[in-house]
């Protein structure tokens, strides 16, 4: 299985964020975290990044905890927010950097992120801007083609279609599903609708637990569109 989270759970103080008995995401699957504010989704990807410690239990990838071997930070990848950028870089610097990080070249990096250019529409490749003076969607632009550099098995996305114009946000609908055999994709949303279309593998959160788990059909978004309708 290349990720578990086996009686996961967080707490701050006496609040409980997350607790998870059980979840699975094997390979080539598209998962949908779906969930009102608050629901533990951020708190999900940063126990998979190892970025905050568990109270109980552990996240796995590939057999192995991710709090006591770094084997996979090799093939994982993400882009929660704007502090996983280096703000200071152009975006082609940025680029640059995190495919060194991966061992590619400059060239190679520029052959990837061309493939790009509809979805940065003009406004990220080659412009003389610092990462931290373009628009908020701008930024979300670097941040998700920065993650799939390298092409890792493991992509993870906090709120990837927040803060991008309706045209943008088709477009990376789009990408998402042409690379959907490459990697296997964990998004979060409070979009069901974003989520669905995308996905073929949805799982709401309330409150820090699972309350459904459900492969896309059409039958299970209308469940779930009911159960936000509630």
């Amino acid at each position: 299985m290349l990720l578990e989270f086996n009686n996961l759970r967080k707490d701050y103080g006496k609040t409980n964020v997350l607790d998870i008995e059980s979840l699975s995401i094997d390979k080539g699957e598209c998962v949908g975290l779906v969930g009102n504010n608050g629901a533990g989704k951020t708190t999900a990807f940063s126990l998979i990044l190892d970025l905050i410690q568990t109270s109980n239990g552990a996240v796995l990838t590939k057999g192995n905890d991710v709090s006591k071997s770094e084997n996979w930070k090799s093939y994982t990848s993400a882009f929660l927010d704007e502090t996983f950028l280096v703000d200071f870089l152009t975006p082609n610097e940025y680029f640059d950097f995190v495919g060194g990080l991966n061992n590619w070249s400059k060239g190679e990096v520029k052959n990837f992120i061309n493939q790009f250019e509809e979805f940065f529409n003009g406004e990220v490749l080659g412009v003389k801007k610092y990462i931290r003076d373009l628009s908020k969607g701008n930024q979300k632009k670097v941040g998700i083609v920065g993650a799939l550099i390298g092409n890792p098995e493991i992509v993870i996305l906090d709120e990837p279609f927040a803060s991008l114009d309706p045209t943008s946000q088709i477009r990376l609908k789009k990408i998402i599903r042409e690379r959907m055999e490459l990697h296997t994709f964990l998004i979060s949303s409070h979009d069901l609708t974003h989520v669905a279309e995308v996905c073929n593998r949805i799982v709401i959160l309330e409150k820090g637990k699972v309350v459904m788990d459900n492969p896309k059909t059409d039958e299970t978004i209308q469940q779930m569109t009911e159960y936000f309708h509630v």
